[in-house]
């Protein structure tokens, strides 16, 4: 699943901000934090305060502070603000008599977003904080790209 940068961005800021719910942050310190633009981050801050998950803090020494509740906001919570969610993809080929190839992969890559929605709607912003503390990243082992993605990769 990719996401846009608003996406990420929003996901970015509403973690660290429930991370530590009674400090308040500036775009700036959080967009340098992860090396995004400032910019762009206050305007999907704007947002994430028209949804009621950040509250604004104007003049000296404001900024945002988290104000939803991370045991009840998800993932897809924050994501369906700024993605379009349950709307299938535009079909490389529509439907029709004898397209049994593409029926199936319809029916497969539409099983694929529903799982992945179902995971989405199931990770609270809490367990997602606690999943980050354990740092369970570590210690694994960097998956490397097969020789035929390498192929593939240098064919573009």
């Amino acid at each position: 699943m990719k996401l846009q940068k608003a996406t990420a961005f929003a996901l970015y800021a509403v973690l660290e901000l429930a991370a530590e719910p009674g400090r308040q942050r500036t775009a700036v310190e959080i967009a340098e934090k992860y090396g995004i633009s400032a910019h762009h981050l206050a305007k999907v801050l704007r947002d994430l305060g028209r949804a009621g998950l950040v509250d604004a803090v104007r003049g000296v020494g404001g900024g945002y502070r988290f104000a939803g509740n991370a045991k009840r906001l998800t993932l897809m919570d924050v994501i369906s603000l700024f993605e379009e969610t349950g709307v299938e993809a535009e079909e490389p080929v529509p439907p029709g008599e004898g397209q049994d190839i593409a029926a199936g992969l319809r029916f497969l890559l539409a099983e694929l977003d529903a799982q992945i929605g179902a995971t989405l709607r199931s990770i609270s912003l809490s367990t997602m904080l606690k999943l980050i503390a354990r740092r369970p990243w570590e210690g694994v082992a960097e998956i490397k790209p097969t020789r035929r993605t390498q192929t593939a990769r240098r064919a573009r």
